[in-house]
């Protein structure tokens, strides 16, 4: 009895249609009941199979035998079924809940732009990594909303309430939406994951769902050191710090800092020290703050690689914004805190805009001038003790080597600590600060 599979030559042919090929003319010559549908589109009816609907035919090269041409369509064959396969996982991961097109999407726009992948953030950084809230939570423990306590360059700040049992207050840092591929959001909540110190603000949750992102950290009920130390003419918000607590908001700081760069398993560079990212609880006891600019960086290396300016006008270090100044570093972050103490000691801002003359905005100068001279600060602080005088006296001398424009001049945050809480007699008097104002005509 004659066998109903289809022949080889049927099979070739099957085979030829499915990947896209064409029959040579020799194999034609010997196969004369299929010479017809050579070299064009064609389908077949093969005993034993389904219809094969017409495709467009490709050439094979000549010379290319027809094992070999099957032996690719076996590899192509594999590779198509592993395809597919995927796919299958993919979609009942999808559809289970293990997985979401959002985030597939968001963690390979992470892999091409960002430093920390968000599945990096979220798995790699886990029992660390802080308990995620959806938009949904957020708006039900901030009351849609209703107390705003803040606002600063990437967001509003409200606050909140935790719906555990014993109803912990928090601040909720709603970011703007605006806000391109997310960089600022990855980079705070990667960064403040791996600390924990009582000078450091602490995160205790966060948002991301499509476009919504959201920070949850403790509230710090005296908020930021900024409305502490300038005089706005607003007897209501502005509070002056006495000369003792002012030296040890300025410990707080410098121990804050110092831990991020050497107590933490992966240095880190803040970028933004400035007084609106100092937050006081109601002991004043000083927090860092928002990690938006910050920059993970591996301990041993002394300089880093930076795009574009960081921070905020009066507290960049000059090798920031120009390379001339010498490399980017942790030294960076002690010009920032340097010219911080210095605002704090004088209350107010080093640098205004809209004044024309260097020796009116330069206030280093002004206060190097004055310390040189060995002036009272009586009329700066009032009738001040004489415990309270050298602990200004310290913060200024100390500020002043931090602000030094050669980075390798500076002092480590170690070094800082130990000149503050050294005598005052220890300490070696600085260069003068130098200044290249933009606002000079050569």
């Amino acid at each position: 009895m004659r066998s109903s599979r289809p022949s080889s030559s049927a099979y070739f042919f099957m085979l030829a249609s499915f990947i896209l090929i064409s029959i040579p003319t020799s194999f034609c010559s010997e196969n004369q009941k299929y010479a017809a549908n050579c070299n064009k589109p064609f389908h077949f009816h093969c005993v034993g199979t389904r219809t094969l609907y017409p495709r467009k035919l490709l050439s094979i090269a000549p010379g290319v035998s027809l094992s070999d041409w099957a032996k690719r369509g076996i590899i192509l064959g594999i590779g198509m079924a592993a395809i597919l396969i995927l796919s299958l996982v993919i979609i009942c991961s999808v559809k289970r809940g293990y997985l979401s097109c959002h985030k597939i999407l968001w963690w390979k726009k992470d892999a091409m732009n960002d430093p920390i992948s968000a599945k990096e953030l979220i798995q790699d950084y886990e029992p660390m990594a802080p308990k995620r809230y959806t938009y949904s939570d957020v708006k039900k423990l901030t009351n849609s909303f209703k107390y705003k306590v803040g606002q600063g360059g990437f967001g509003v700040v409200y606050k909140g309430k935790l719906p555990d049992s014993d109803g912990r207050i928090v601040a909720v840092k709603l970011l703007s939406e605006a806000k391109g591929n997310g960089e600022e959001f990855i980079n705070e909540v990667a960064s403040i994951s791996r600390t924990s110190h009582v000078n450091i603000v602490n995160l205790l949750g966060f948002c991301y769902e499509r476009n919504k992102r959201a920070l949850i950290y403790e509230f710090v009920s005296n908020g930021s050191l900024d409305k502490f130390i300038y005089d706005e003419g607003n007897s209501v918000t502005n509070c002056h710090l006495d000369c003792q607590t002012m030296f040890q908001i300025a410990i707080g700081v410098a121990r804050g800092l110092e831990y991020l760069h050497r107590g933490c398993r992966t240095r880190i560079l803040h970028f933004d020290i400035k007084p609106h990212n100092i937050l006081l609880d109601e002991d004043l006891c000083p927090k860092i703050s928002d990690f938006g600019l910050a920059k993970l960086c591996k301990t041993k290396e002394s300089v880093v690689s930076i795009t574009g300016m960081r921070g905020t006008a009066g507290f960049i270090a000059p090798e920031v914004f120009s390379r001339n100044f010498g490399g980017v570093s942790h030294k960076s972050d002690v010009y920032s805190y340097g010219m911080l103490v210095l605002e704090m000691v004088g209350g107010r801002k080093n640098f205004q805009s809209g004044v024309s003359h260097t020796s009116q905005i330069y206030f280093p100068h002004w206060i190097y001038n004055k310390l040189q001279q060995e002036e009272s600060f009586d009329d700066t602080f009032g009738d001040i003790t004489e415990v309270g005088e050298d602990a200004i006296k310290k913060l200024i001398i100390v500020s002043l080597w931090c602000i030094q424009t050669n980075p390798s001049d500076r002092p480590s945050m170690a070094k800082v600590i130990e000149m503050l809480e050294g005598t005052l007699l220890s300490l070696q008097f600085p260069p003068k600060p130098f200044l290249d104002s933009p606002t000079r005509s050569p």
